[in-house]
Parts: structure tokens; C-alpha cells; sequence
């Protein structure tokens, strides 16, 4: 069972005191709980093995997928995968970050592999910071947490500019416009960079621009030069890329394979970000006691989890039925993509019976651990619950 800790202060003043003002906006606090989940030292430590064993075991199954051609079985567009080959083959395009999701691993359950976000990757505010400034604003000991997600992306970063030393480093950031809760995460990545000593900017989506043979650019509003970057981080999902946007694929695939710029994070988590990659795991490593059951059909008696190739924040999934009724569903823009079946799992509750699903930061290394609460699939509506490690 899921026990919490009530704490009374908010951390605002914290926040404010730290610089960090810019992350009081509406999508960050308001579903911050009161909250913190108690977790043990040993609970913590296995959290921390779970998902650097689990990264090691993702690295092995992208190069399975990619010897084997599978590019159609995990939903790959086309467009993408030379691109794909060319970074996973160059050590030089560097995999910054992702988020590991899992069930379990308090009160002697099992952790269960639920999906890995390798590409775009949220709630870095909330794990890296604000879970942090809560504890301070409340006088307990912060340093009380598996949490050292800030700092390791800063090393992550560094060891981008090591890898690419013939680079100049200037890292632009881009989010789709309307999407606040990305600008945040962006925030974060792009102090964790300039700390590192890239040389940052911003500009949406839209306002970047891409040749072949030059790279990437944006225009400098001041006086109207555009302005190069070796460096660009998009929170913007391959797939959409790549499917949406060929064109762009291809121009990117040019830039990269021409040396103008490297491109955060590489289109090889893409892989990692298929879903069907977990129905890989399971062929390879079957009866891991960190995966669940997964394959491309409805799974024989048992309860199963319905789960889109590419899909977002629970949208698209189904809960089924050993018969194939539907217990509950979420809707969801993804629809149209391939599907692979995962055995269910209940998360954890607390003495109300809400569920926790936790989250593992993986920068080089597992860094940091944070919790969504919600309902039977864990969706935007979620709320974040901090930790503490007692």
C-alpha cells in the first residue's frame, strides 16, 4: 500500500527565492498534491536498478529491431529510418533523457515495467524541482529524496558538447506553440544546458528554419539575420515528424548525414518509444521480473491492456476483459496506429484506493523518482505526488 505524508506549505516561496518564478504557472502547481509518498532507502534503490537494467535490456532490443528490418512491426515511418540508423550507428548524437512509468515497488510489489518515454519525456518541473522545493518549504531535509534529475542532465549535456567538440555550442529549443506545460519542461532542460556551457535560445516550432547543406536556423528579431545552430533540441515527437512532416524528415536526415547539426533526442528513441518494443522484450527476455506479458493480440485469459504504437498521456488505451469486453477506456487522437496487448497490472493505492504509477528519470543514468496519481489508466487528468525517502 501507498502511504503519504502530509505537508502543509506550499513551495512557492521556495521557488521565488531559487530563481525558478517562471515555474508558479498554471501548469505546474495546481496539481501538485500536499502530498508525499514514503518511500523506503531499499525501495528507492530498487527503483533506481529497475530502470538502468531496464535501459540496458531497451538498448538491446532497438538493436534487434534494427538488424531484423522490423521498422513496419514497430510503426516506423519511412522517412525516418536512415535518419534512425545514422544516430544509433554515431555515438556523437547523444540520448539526453527519458522517463521510465512502472507499477509497483512499494510494500514488497514487484516493479512492473509499464512503458519507457524516450523521446519527449514530461514532468521534469515537477520531478526535478518542485517535488524538492516542497520538502524545503516544509523544513525537511531535501537532500530526503531520490532525486538528482537536475544535475544529471547537466552532466548529459556536457557530455554532448565532449562527444562533439568540432561543433559550436549553440542549443536552440523548440515546443509546438499552445503548449505550456512543454515550454516549462523546456525551461528546465535549457538552464540544465546553459549550465553545461551550450549557448541557448528558444523560438517555436514554427519559427525555425532548415537548409540541406547549412543547418538550422532562426531569425534574430533585432536586426533580422538568421542565426545558426548546431544544436536543437525539439520536444516535438518523431513520429509526428515523420509521419506529418516527410519533408522535414528528410531535410533533417540531410543535415544530419551532412554534419550541421546534431538533434535532441536522436530519431533512434523513436524505437524506444514504440510500444511495440515492449512486445520485443518479451520475446527476448521472457519471464523478466521487471516486464509484464506482451504481445500483438489480445492476451488468452488474461486481463489486458489495449495500447496504441504512439500515443500519449493513457490516450487510445483500453482495459480488457479476459472475454475482450471493456472494462474502462480513454479516448485519444492516436486511434489509427497499430496496437499490442500488455498484461494488466494494478498500481499500488493509498487508504483511499487512488492508484500511484511512478515515474524514473534516466539521464545517463536513473536519477530521479516521482508520482502520478489517477484512476485505472493514469491520463492527463493525473496529478503529480512527490517522494520522500524515510
Amino acid at each position: 500500500m501507498i502511504n503519504t505524508r502530509y505537508l502543509n506549505n506550499s513551495p512557492e516561496a521556495q521557488l521565488r527565492n531559487v530563481g525558478w518564478d517562471w515555474m508558479l504557472g498554471a501548469d505546474t502547481l495546481p496539481y501538485l498534491t500536499n502530498e508525499a509518498v514514503t518511500v523506503k532507502t531499499y525501495e528507492a534503490d530498487a527503483y533506481y536498478n529497475a530502470a538502468n537494467e531496464l535501459y540496458e535490456i531497451y538498448a538491446e532490443a532497438a538493436q534487434h529491431a534494427i538488424d531484423r528490418n522490423l521498422w513496419k512491426e514497430m510503426g516506423i515511418p519511412e522517412s525516418l529510418i536512415e535518419l534512425i540508423k545514422l544516430t544509433w550507428e554515431d555515438d556523437r548524437h547523444w540520448h539526453i533523457y527519458g522517463r521510465f512509468d512502472l507499477a509497483g515497488g512499494v510494500s514488497r510489489e514487484p516493479i512492473k515495467l509499464i512503458e519507457f518515454n524516450a523521446d519527449t519525456a514530461t514532468c521534469i518541473p515537477e520531478t526535478a524541482v518542485v517535488q524538492w522545493a516542497h520538502l524545503k518549504a516544509n523544513h525537511m531535509d531535501e537532500s530526503k529524496q531520490f532525486n538528482n534529475v537536475y544535475e544529471a542532465l547537466k552532466e548529459q549535456f556536457a557530455e554532448l558538447r565532449r562527444r562533439n567538440m568540432h561543433l559550436t555550442p549553440t542549443l536552440l529549443f523548440s515546443t509546438m506553440r499552445d503548449a505550456p506545460e512543454d515550454d516549462t519542461n523546456v525551461a528546465v532542460l535549457g538552464e540544465a544546458a546553459r549550465e553545461a556551457g551550450f549557448d541557448v535560445e528558444f523560438s517555436y516550432m514554427d519559427e525555425v528554419e532548415f537548409t540541406a547543406t547549412e543547418g538550422i536556423f532562426k531569425q534574430n528579431l533585432k536586426n533580422g539575420k538568421f542565426e545558426q545552430f548546431d544544436f536543437w533540441f525539439k520536444l516535438v515527437p518523431w513520429e509526428y515528424i515523420g509521419y506529418d512532416e516527410p519533408e522535414l524528415a528528410e531535410l533533417l536526415t540531410k543535415i544530419v548525414k551532412n554534419g550541421k547539426a546534431v538533434i535532441i533526442n536522436p530519431a533512434y528513441t523513436l524505437l524506444f518509444q514504440s510500444k511495440y518494443i515492449l512486445k520485443l522484450l518479451w520475446d527476448l527476455y521472457p519471464n523478466h521480473p521487471l516486464l509484464l506479458p506482451t504481445t500483438a493480440q489480445p492476451l488468452p485469459n488474461k486481463v489486458s491492456v489495449e495500447k496504441v504504437l504512439f500515443g500519449r498521456e493513457g490516450a487510445n488505451v483500453r482495459i480488457l476483459e479476459t472475454n475482450g469486453t471493456v472494462i474502462t477506456a480513454a479516448d485519444g487522437d492516436y486511434g489509427d496506429y497499430d496496437k499490442i496487448y500488455q498484461e494488466y497490472v494494478e498500481f499500488p493505492r493509498d487508504a483511499l484506493g487512488q492508484r500511484y504509477q511512478a515515474g524514473v528519470f534516466w539521464a545517463g543514468d536513473a536519477c530521479g523518482l516521482g508520482y502520478r496519481r489517477g484512476g485505472k489508466i493514469i491520463d492527463n487528468t493525473a496529478q503529480f505526488v512527490g517522494h520522500l525517502v524515510e
